[in-house]
């Protein structure tokens, strides 16, 4: 008998006592009992489940959030397969609380009403850039949706360049800015030209960079002025031939001896500033006249020995 007990004493010992059960272990259930959520309040949650017909949101409460598509965005081609993704967190309106199976009834189009606003209006003040498709065509312009609200791009901020057609544009992603944003007025305003604007200086100063003094280029008279001839020398980049370094000959307007259009080769004098300053006059003056190196640069179908030329095989 001595020996069964010390058996038994032995596989007490062996039998782990479970841990004591501490406030710790109901901390998210004590949580959402005494959480009230009501109607017309804005929650958040983040996505456990999602189909093409509704999103499925934990909200740390007992009961689960349901977004149907209807009530997920007011932009035509939204597809909650496509934006939405399990572990996002969604901000929503309750529309009821409970929809007749325990769920509550959430719809981001309201919460975004009232929430997105802010988010442009810091769009707005910190410069950010964004990916918009384009979901309409107006008279004016076209429209897109960010943050849920539709916005407007006024044609003169689509392009650089005049558009006439703008049926093209539409379904096209492109990059745009917040400009305005009036939550008065529900008026949100981007623009996708001031993004083309500095990627386009940025791109005309490291071209300018490129540039050697001393270096031999072919461009074409663009304009004349009392103090000289702007040469446009390719790639959006042009440069002044100062009255005096036109000719030889003592001259007293440019028109003496150039005419809009006329193709002409320039020595670069200095380029400082952005500004390239060109001489014609500098060629002639030399003595064995320089040989212009062919590039084979084709411009409305002339070979020239524009900048354009020196550019057309790299990579920038």
């Amino acid at each position: 008998m001595e020996t069964e007990k010390v058996i038994v004493a032995e596989a007490a010992v062996e039998t782990p006592a479970e841990a004591p059960e501490t406030m710790n272990d109901y901390a998210k259930e004590l949580e959402a009992s005494f959480r009230k959520i009501g109607e017309g309040d804005i929650i958040s949650g983040t996505v456990i489940a999602l189909s093409e017909e509704e999103v499925i949101l934990d909200l740390n409460y007992y009961a689960q959030g349901i977004i149907k598509a209807a009530d997920m965005s007011k932009a035509p081609d939204f597809l909650i397969m496509q934006e939405v993704k399990t572990g996002d967190t969604i901000s929503a309106t309750v529309i009821k609380t409970d929809d007749g199976q325990g769920n509550i009834l959430l719809s981001r189009i309201l919460a975004n009403q009232v929430l997105a606003w802010d988010k442009l209006e810091e769009y707005r003040t910190e410069g950010r850039d964004f990916e918009v498709k384009i979901s309409g065509i107006t008279k004016g312009g076209a429209t897109c949706f960010l943050e849920d609200i539709r916005g407007f791009i006024p044609a003169s901020q689509l392009s650089l360049d005049y558009i006439e057609d703008f049926n093209p544009w539409l379904h096209k992603t492109i990059k745009a800015r917040v400009i305005t944003v009036d939550r008065a007025k529900e008026k949100l305003v981007l623009s996708a030209k001031v993004i083309l604007q500095e990627e386009a200086k940025v791109d005309r100063e490291r071209k300018i960079s490129m540039i050697i003094p001393g270096s031999v280029l072919e461009g074409k008279v663009e304009k004349l002025t009392d103090f000289g001839a702007f040469i446009n020398l390719g790639d959006g980049i042009s440069g002044l031939v100062h009255i005096s370094q036109i000719s030889v000959q003592r001259i007293k307007t440019a028109a003496e001896v150039l005419k809009v259009g006329d193709q002409v080769k320039t020595k670069v004098l200095k380029v400082n500033d952005g500004k390239i300053s060109l001489s014609i006059k500098a060629l002639e003056e030399e003595a064995p006249v320089e040989k212009i190196q062919d590039f084979n640069y084709k411009s409305e179908g002339e070979l020239t020995t524009s900048l354009g030329s020196l550019f057309a095989n790299l990579k920038l």
